[in-house]
């Protein structure tokens, strides 16, 4: 019980990514612009998917909700980040550490889910076009994303709970611009055994086999494409998957830099520049990869546009 007197620290300091003021005031306007392109921009994609009744099929419920949780996530890290930078304290307190991190493990885990499902969504519609109404049914669309916002939060908690159950004798300085999971770890003065272990398993749960799906996804679409006859019928159907592609190479390629990759091959720049990349770039990217690569939302943004101006009460 002593120990545990010990270890409840009030609050951490995150470093964030500079100690230079000049440089905190220019990543302050270039993180709140992001913020406001990333807010504004899902924002958009979710009010055009709603107003055009054209998209209302599964692969655009899935991505409405997925600028939903691009939303959530970069209100998680990004907000008191700003406040850091304005107010020149970079304190957080013990359970808004905690919040970060149940957060921010949460979304990252519905997103990874997400992608998954929007994978198998363009198999089903690829290989198996005939089949495709009846597998993909608004029921089984539904309980497709209620396993994505469910799945990872049970992780997630069980994560966050474990953690709080640390001790970490007085060392609160985070090298990092958010309370995540991994640094924390790193600053823990008690065995971090079952921690390790919960992550490796959360990882496995919510990155890596939904990663495998997406993975045997993409062999199986590739293989039926190849099988079409008409060049103009190959590009058709590898245009409908070239946003989500992109998409799936940007989240997964810096989250498996960071959290899969051995630590000796990369230095804590390194780890921070790719949370950059996956927490706020990511998800700013998200919408302009989805719009400009697709004529049905560029054309129910252009209506939402229109109507906007038509009506601006």
């Amino acid at each position: 019980m002593e120990g545990k007197n010990y270890s409840r620290v009030s609050e951490f300091i995150l470093l964030g990514l500079s100690n230079q003021p000049e440089q905190e005031q220019i990543m302050f306007l270039v993180f709140l612009i992001m913020y406001l392109i990333t807010g504004l921009g899902n924002l958009l994609i979710i009010l055009a998917i709603k107003t055009d009744s054209r998209l209302h099929t599964p692969m655009y419920f899935f991505l409405t909700n997925l600028s939903l949780v691009d939303i959530c996530s970069t209100s998680t890290t990004i907000p008191k980040m700003l406040v850091n930078y304005i107010s020149g304290n970079k304190a957080i307190l013990y359970i808004s550490c905690l919040a970060q991190v149940f957060f921010f493990s949460w979304f990252t885990g519905i997103d990874s889910i997400l992608l998954a499902s929007m994978a198998y969504d363009r198999y089903m519609a690829i290989c198996a076009p005939l089949h495709y109404a009846m597998v993909m049914t608004p029921r089984v669309c539904v309980l497709l994303v209620a396993v994505c916002w469910l799945w990872p939060c049970a992780g997630a908690l069980t994560h966050t709970v474990l953690m709080s159950q640390l001790s970490f004798c007085g060392h609160t300085e985070i090298p990092h611009f958010f309370c995540d999971g991994s640094p924390l770890l790193k600053l823990a003065c008690s065995d971090t055994f079952i921690n390790d272990l919960m992550v490796n398993i959360v990882g496995s749960l919510t990155v890596n086999i939904p990663f495998i799906g997406i993975l045997i996804s993409y062999v199986q679409i590739f293989v039926t494409v190849l099988k079409i006859p008409s060049t103009v019928g190959k590009w058709k159907a590898f245009s409908t998957c070239g946003s989500h592609l992109t998409v799936v190479s940007l989240f997964y390629g810096t989250l498996i830099g960071v959290y899969f990759s051995p630590t000796s091959t990369h230095t804590a720049q390194q780890d921070t520049a790719a949370a950059v990349m996956y927490t706020v770039v990511t998800p700013m990217l998200n919408p302009f990869i989805y719009s400009l690569r697709n004529k049905d939302i560029k054309g129910a943004l252009r209506m939402l546009l229109f109507v906007t101006m038509r009506h601006p009460q």
